[in-house]
């Protein structure tokens, strides 16, 4: 019997990415036969933020490490680069946020990322591609994900690491509510608080680019005077204080300024008021925030004999809509003038091994900071 079977090799290839196994077995009556095994591509073993219960993020998030994910045929594994962290991504760990994850999750909601390898089925990627997930994707705080082709949008690999990160969730909110509430032509004007946010930053600029006015109010705070310099470098044309607007005719501080069509309101309490005191007849609000966590109160008299109206705007709410179809489209536009140095705002960008660190910065622990983006290459 022992003479019938000449020989029989058995020999692994490409032990990494694709595994595939050849068994051959000569016989003298038959020719070689040669058998392939199921193949599988796996992702490299990741490092991510997680967190297994609702709760104050510094205490409730810890950094493990996951096991490699297997990247099927319509998928695309990506390496991330550099991710923020949101005032929202702060709200889904704490149990708040409307739309959130189910625990254990993965922190983080958008990013950016370098494709590192993609399925068998995957058109229009190459590993080294630049990409963000849009819509963004719950779970950008780790090393490497494996998503749908469908989830990842190509972007310029030109474009600014720490913009590319950053790009949808606050950038896209001012220009969606600069273009999709009132029409504003070219000498109109706008008002908003919050002004120094990254969402009030990019409405001043944005403005600014389309030749609108835009009035900005700011909380009472040491060093006022240089917050107000530095917005007007952005393109602000008038910068108050909350204080400065405790007067009659608020109206009058304005030189030149037609009276605003259209307010942006992030804070709530006195300061959702004080936009609404500059807003014209049959002007709108609209409220994207609430960090005072106070109510907005509007007297009698603004609706009856002002006209006026108060909406809301939620990012994720319009995500759904039949109009994100462009979102991309919206993004690249975003991202071209960040190039450009038209659309600029303040980050700070942070190793992922300093993420505890950038946590208690997030939650204000050491004051007003720039907003805080994780670098995973550091």
């Amino acid at each position: 019997m022992a003479s019938l079977v000449r020989s029989a090799t058995l020999r692994f290839l490409k032990p990494l990415g694709n595994l595939t196994l050849n068994y051959a077995v000569n016989h003298p009556r038959t020719q070689t036969l040669s058998f392939r095994a199921f193949s599988t591509t796996l992702s490299p073993p990741s490092k991510a933020v997680v967190y297994e219960q609702h709760g104050p993020p510094d205490r409730v998030t810890r950094v493990i490490q996951l096991p490699p994910v297997e990247v099927k045929e319509n998928d695309v594994c990506v390496k991330m680069l550099a991710a923020p962290i949101n005032p929202s991504d702060i709200n889904r760990i704490e149990g708040v946020y409307p739309v959130r994850p189910q625990v254990p999750a993965v922190g983080g909601y958008e990013g950016v990322g370098e494709v590192h390898s993609v399925g068998a089925a995957v058109k229009g990627f190459l590993p080294g591609d630049l990409v963000i997930p849009s819509p963004p994707s719950f779970g950008t705080w780790q090393t490497y994900i494996v998503k749908d082709q469908n989830v990842w949008y190509k972007i310029n690999k030109k474009s600014p690491l720490e913009y590319a990160a950053t790009i949808t969730v606050n950038p896209l909110t001012a220009l969606r509510m600069l273009e999709d509430f009132v029409t504003l032509n070219k000498g109109d004007a706008i008002v908003q608080n919050g002004a120094t946010s990254i969402v009030g930053q990019c409405i001043i600029q944005l403005a600014h680019h389309r030749g609108i006015h835009n009035i900005n109010i700011i909380r009472d705070r040491t060093g006022s005077d240089e917050v107000k310099e530095k917005l007007k470098n952005l393109g602000a044309d008038e910068v108050f204080t909350e204080s400065q607007l405790e007067v009659k005719n608020v109206k009058g501080l304005l030189s030149g300024i037609p009276e605003p069509a259209l307010g942006f309101n992030c804070v709530g309490g006195n300061a959702a008021s004080l936009v609404l005191k500059f807003l014209g007849r049959g002007g709108t609000m609209v409220t994207y925030g609430g960090m005072s966590k106070k109510p907005i109160t509007v007297s009698t008299s603004s609706f009856i004999f002002k006209d006026l109206s108060l909406r809301g705007f939620w990012l994720q709410n319009w995500m759904s809509t039949e109009k994100a179809k462009g979102c991309r489209v919206l993004i690249d536009s975003l991202l071209d003038l960040a190039r450009e140095g038209k659309l600029k705002y303040e980050m700070e960008l942070v190793p992922f091994d300093n993420f505890n660190a950038a946590i208690d910065k997030a939650l204000g622990k050491q004051g007003s900071q720039p907003k805080q983006v994780i670098n995973f290459q550091l």
